[in-house]
């Protein structure tokens, strides 16, 4: 995936796989990450708007519209899309991953 260099990977416990599609300036993004550190959890995200290059964000808007075609932020894919979350539902990502 070309727009490799833009995702972040967060350290936490392995139990779970979660990749998060965010924006940098989304409060409910921010919120997002900040759960997913007090839960302890292993992540990675990318802020689909600090993909430079139009190809790369090309391809990010094309990956994330197989989890979310409405592309709404967060979109958070647990597990390859074993389950998909959109939004900020702090109940469920709990459940989910913690």
């Amino acid at each position: 995936m070309s727009y490799e260099p833009f995702i972040t990977h967060v350290e936490g416990d392995g139990k779970t796989k979660i990749f998060m599609f965010t924006l940098s300036t989304c409060i409910w993004c921010r919120k997002t990450k900040q759960l997913m550190k007090d839960l302890g959890v292993n992540y990675s995200y990318v802020d689909v708007d600090l993909v430079e290059g139009e190809k790369e964000q090309e391809e990010v808007m094309v990956e994330m519209h197989r989890f979310n075609p409405a592309t709404s932020f967060p979109t958070i894919v647990i597990n390859d899309g074993e389950d998909v979350i959109l939004g900020y539902e702090e109940d469920n990502i709990k459940k989910l991953v913690g």
